[in-house]
């Protein structure tokens, strides 16, 4: 399946509502793989915002300035902006650092244009600077 191919990102559990389109056949191919299945409780709307508000981030960020091409392409674009949404974006919660970073990066005198590198994915739509090795 392809959780198995997910790497670091691969799901422990996942989050779903109580609707019938979760059968018990396709709960147990999940669980087989170690996927805990949490339903949300009945009539509790306020665990959905989540989930959708990441599901908005995808749609406006990403996929709105492509056109897909089938699944495979959709997979790798979202593959893509799920690893720099997790690696390199600046968090406000975290004082707009990345996640795993305790500090800010001891202040410099001067930057040139040669001291830092910018890195980008997806065609430039998604991009992230650092500091270059000394």
């Amino acid at each position: 399946m392809y959780f198995a191919e997910q790497g670091e990102f691969k799901p422990t559990h996942i989050i779903r509502d109580r609707g019938t389109k979760f059968t018990e056949q396709f709960c147990a191919i999940l669980e087989n793989d170690g996927i805990e299945f949490k339903p949300i409780p009945p009539r509790w709307p306020n665990l959905n915002p989540f989930a959708e508000r990441w599901i908005q981030s995808v749609k406006r960020e990403c996929l709105d300035h492509f056109i897909v091409f089938g699944a495979a392409h959709l997979r790798y674009l979202i593959d893509s902006y799920h690893g720099w949404y997790h690696r390199f974006r600046p968090h406000q919660e975290l004082k707009n650092l990345r996640i795993g970073i305790d500090k800010p990066p001891d202040p410099v005198e001067s930057l040139g244009p040669d001291d830092v590198v910018c890195h980008e994915q997806l065609g430039g739509l998604l991009k992230h600077s650092e500091r270059n090795a000394a």
